[in-house]
C-alpha cells in the first residue's frame, strides 16, 4: 500500500509540472502588435456614423485630382489662400514656393499653414506646420516623384528647380516644404454621409 500511495503522490505532482509548463508558455495579448492611426470625433449633428480615415487616405495615397490649396496667414495677421501643385508621400505633404512669393514669405514669417482638397466623394482641409526640407537626399527624392507625376523637377542646392512651374511658384529655384497633418476633417460630399475629425499624433 506504501508503493501505491507513492506512485499517486508522484502522478499528480508530474501531473501538476505540466499543466504549470503549459501555462508559462501560453502567448499573452501584449506580445501582439497593433497599427495605430488618428484619433477619430465624429461632428456629425444628424446622426450619421464617423467617417473612416482610410476613405481620404486612400485617394491621398493614389494621388488627387484635385487642387490643393495652401492658406498662410502675413506678419500682420492678413489671410492667404493658392492653388498648389502638392505631393502626399508616407502620411506628410509636400509642396514647393519660391521664396519671394507672398506664401513663400508668410511661411517664412509663420511656419503654421491649412492646406484643403476636395477628394472624391469627400472634401478634406489638413492643418499642420511648414518644415522647409534643405537635405539632399530627400530633395533627389522629391524631385524624383515630382518628375515621375510630369513635372521635371530636378535639385538645385538647397531647392528644386525646372525648366516651368507655375506662375504663382515665382522663378526658380523653389524651397520644399513639408507639412506632417496635425489635424484633418472632412466632410463626405457623397454617401455615406458624415463629417469627422481626426488628430495625429505629435511627432517624436
Amino acid at each position: 500500500m506504501t508503493v501505491k500511495t507513492k506512485k499517486t503522490v508522484k502522478t499528480k505532482k508530474t501531473a501538476a509540472k505540466k499543466i504549470t509548463s503549459r501555462k508559462k508558455t501560453a502567448p499573452t495579448p501584449a506580445m501582439t502588435p497593433k497599427a495605430k492611426g488618428p484619433t477619430a470625433k465624429n461632428l456629425d449633428i444628424y446622426g450619421a456614423a464617423t467617417l473612416e480615415w482610410s476613405r481620404a487616405l486612400k485617394q491621398l495615397e493614389a494621388g488627387p485630382s484635385g487642387t490643393f490649396w495652401l492658406a498662410t496667414t502675413g506678419p500682420d495677421g492678413r489671410p492667404h489662400v493658392a492653388g498648389i501643385g502638392a505631393l502626399w508621400v508616407d502620411g506628410k505633404i509636400y509642396l514647393v514656393t519660391g521664396s519671394g512669393t507672398r506664401k513663400g514669405r508668410n511661411l517664412a514669417a509663420n511656419p503654421n499653414c491649412v492646406l484643403s482638397v476636395s477628394l472624391t466623394g469627400i472634401d478634406l482641409v489638413i492643418e499642420g506646420r511648414a518644415v522647409r526640407i534643405t537635405d539632399r537626399p530627400t530633395l533627389l527624392r522629391l524631385a524624383k516623384r515630382y518628375a515621375d507625376q510630369g513635372w521635371p523637377a530636378s535639385v538645385s542646392g538647397e531647392a528644386l528647380t525646372a525648366e516651368y512651374s507655375a506662375p504663382s511658384a515665382g522663378p526658380p529655384p523653389w524651397n520644399l516644404y513639408v507639412v506632417r497633418p496635425t489635424t484633418a476633417f472632412g466632410v463626405a460630399s457623397t454617401e455615406p454621409s458624415g463629417a469627422t475629425r481626426w488628430q495625429f499624433e505629435k511627432a517624436r
